[in-house]
């Protein structure tokens, strides 16, 4: 049980010194990944639908 109190003692004493975003930072990296994201989905989507009209002409040969 000491083991398990100082590990947890250690866990907090690191968790102080991380440097956290602010919300400004935090509220542009949210934007970012979100951006990113939904681009990312927008644009497979499109490969995917042209990959499959393509086999899809190709197999009405």
């Amino acid at each position: 049980m000491g083991k398990l109190m100082g590990f947890l003692k250690n866990v907090v004493s690191e968790m102080n010194k991380v440097s956290w975003p602010k919300r400004k930072e935090l509220t542009r990296y949210t934007i970012v990944v979100l951006s990113t994201v939904v681009f990312m989905a927008v644009y497979f989507g499109l490969l995917d639908l042209g990959i499959s009209q393509v086999i899809e002409w190709y197999v009405a040969l």
